[in-house]
């Protein structure tokens, strides 16, 4: 099974610039053991002290918010697309 988590511009520094990432966990919660494995520090930016989404980090599977999935425990399957997304504040 090949799930692929795209890397957002801001957490390429740990990635090495890789955008791209493939893994084969059957849930989210095992993207996240996977992707801190293979870049550490990721896990720290992705999860609070608590093991839960940081508050302004957005993760879709296929498009779809995992907040109004299963959170960190989303089935995934092989084909998945999953996207992390740091959310951006700004004003003027």
């Amino acid at each position: 099974m090949a799930v692929n988590v795209k890397i957002p511009t801001p957490l390429r520094n740990l990635t090495a610039d890789v955008d791209t990432y493939a893994a084969d966990p059957s849930d989210l919660r095992g993207i996240v053991v996977s992707l801190e494995t293979a870049f550490p520090g990721m896990k720290e930016r992705l999860l609070d002290d608590g093991g839960e989404l940081r508050r302004f980090v957005n993760i879709y599977v296929n498009g779809e918010d995992v907040r109004f999935l299963d959170g960190l425990a989303t089935a995934l399957k092989d084909g998945d697309e999953v996207s992390i997304v740091p959310a951006v504040a700004g004003g003027m």
